[in-house]
């Protein structure tokens, strides 16, 4: 089991080798944005983005799942066909949507409440969807060939072109708001142009239409399950501009982000999850691995949850280029942290439960579940936001990410059944309550070395009683430094 556990992690870090690089280098956006736009200016970006978001979903309208749910199995049609036929659907419909955005770009900026001077980020987001949707397939082709490195240095090559383009135009030229969005297009399109091999080695005008039912049946269900889980993450933003104003968004948007560290641990497991069971699902003792893989799983991430909350204070003061890492104009939010880290938690514990739905082609399911943490979310926003403020926010995203880890686990049982290690995992959170809980309850010590002393013994005593409360073995731990010293990277020639 060890071997396959390792395998995981293995395809962990190639697949997300590109998300951890490519999200901590656009994670170094953050201190450009509020150092150089007013929390005013980045609410407006932070407003805008949150419609993509939605939008794309739209423009994706499930072909990269359906893609890579048929692609693995040849059902109907040849290689080229599963690639081509996707493609061309979303090349029409990207296409219409985009013209759309771009002609009805005025109204559309009056209709989302930014000012008609902002319209050209309208237009500049159209382009950025259009290169984004057709990337999609090419980026899904690479992960079912195993091309992971490239795969890794075409996405970070897009984060290191949009963070260049960023600094240039908001440093070098003074651009604000339009510099990000613009950035954000020119490094959308040269990556698709990047692409473009990938799509002339795979393409084929032979289009099979029995194919392409197929795959909307399959992908269709993501567009309203799509709309739901972005709702889930972004949705806050509106509402809480609605009840305050676009300083709180920008001061909630930039401590939202500090769970970057966390979102990248579920992005890399998630990238290389659905590979894995695809091909372990049949074996024999498969449900048994895959209930060890989330304890393990659960254990990591509730490590993280506790280094990152303990030290995330320190992490912002850290100086570049003689400037903290984040403004103090936006420290005030820094008690949301913890609650978008443990929301992190239970995101990727819905990733871990997924299995039955994906496995059995039941995606009609998604969207009831996402639906209902969507509801939940912003119920509890507009409960919680007039009362705690970004506080309540925060709060409502960890109780939507509750709502689809624990409906999808219903649901997923009923059509492949994993007896999970519950008692392991309740000693686990007990653990961590005791621990986290205890430092908050006893209160910052005055004297600070001596605070991250306490803070640092509380991270070694959390990994320390792991093996003693029997949650991970020893012989794991050993198995797994062993081959990690003998690791080395491999994927298939493109």
């Amino acid at each position: 089991m060890i071997e396959k556990i390792f395998q995981l992690g293995r395809e962990a870090a190639i697949y997300g080798l590109s998300s951890v690089v490519g999200r901590f280098i656009n994670f170094l956006l953050v201190p450009l944005y509020t150092n150089f736009l007013l929390p005013s200016e980045y609410g407006v970006i932070a407003t805008l983005y949150s419609y993509i978001a939605f939008l794309f979903i739209v423009y994706g309208f499930g072909m990269e799942a359906a893609y890579m749910r048929f692609v693995s199995s040849l059902e109907i049609g040849d290689k080229r066909q599963n690639f081509s036929v996707p493609l061309v659907s979303l090349i029409l419909t990207s296409v219409l949507f985009s013209i759309l955005l771009s002609t009805f770009s005025r109204s559309l900026a009056s209709l989302i409440g930014i000012t008609g001077e902002y319209h050209i980020l309208i237009q500049y987001a159209a382009g950025v969807l259009l290169f984004d949707a057709l990337a999609t397939i090419p980026f899904a082709y690479l992960r079912m060939e195993n091309k992971a490195m490239t795969f890794a240095s075409i996405r970070v090559i897009n984060i290191l072109l949009n963070v260049t383009c960023n600094v240039v135009l908001i440093v070098g030229f003074g651009m604000k708001a339009e510099g990000i969005l613009l950035a954000n297009l020119i490094a959308s399109g040269m990556t698709f142009g990047i692409l473009f091999r990938y799509v002339a080695q795979n393409f084929t005008w032979s289009f099979s239409f029995p194919l392409y039912r197929e795959l909307l049946k399959f992908g269709i269900p993501y567009i309203p399950a799509g709309l739901a889980g972005v709702a889930m993450q972004v949705v806050d933003r509106p509402i809480l501009k609605a009840l305050t104003n676009d300083a709180t968004v920008g001061v909630y948007q930039a401590n939202y982000k500090l769970g970057i560290f966390m979102m990248l641990v579920v992005g890399m497991f998630d990238y290389a999850w659905r590979p894995f069971f695809l091909k372990h699902a049949s074996e024999e003792g498969a449900k048994a691995l895959f209930s060890r893989v989330f304890t393990l799983f659960c254990a990591f991430m509730l490590g993280l949850f506790l280094v990152l909350s303990l030290f995330i204070r320190d992490i912002v003061q850290i100086h570049v280029a003689g400037k903290h890492l984040i403004h103090p104009d936006y420290w005030s939010g820094l008690s949301i942290v913890p609650w978008i880290l443990l929301a992190y938690v239970f995101n990727g514990a819905y990733v871990n439960f997924v299995i039955g739905v994906y496995l059995q082609k039941q995606t009609k399911y998604l969207p009831y579940i996402t639906g209902a943490g969507a509801l939940s979310n912003i119920v509890v926003n507009v409960l919680l936001i007039p009362v705690y403020g970004i506080t309540g926010a925060a709060i409502a995203t960890l109780v939507c990410y509750v709502v689809i880890a624990a409906g999808i686990y219903v649901v997923s049982r009923r059509f492949y059944e994993v007896r999970y290690e519950w008692s392991k995992i309740g000693r686990l959170v007990i653990l961590t309550a005791i621990l986290f809980g205890g430092y908050l309850l006893t209160g910052r010590l005055d004297h600070a070395f001596a605070d991250a002393v306490v803070r640092i013994l509380i991270v070694v005593a959390f990994a320390g009683l792991l093996p003693t409360l029997g949650i991970i073995e020893t012989s794991e731990v050993q198995e797994i430094f062993l081959r990690l010293r003998t690791w080395r990277p491999q994927q298939r020639p493109d």
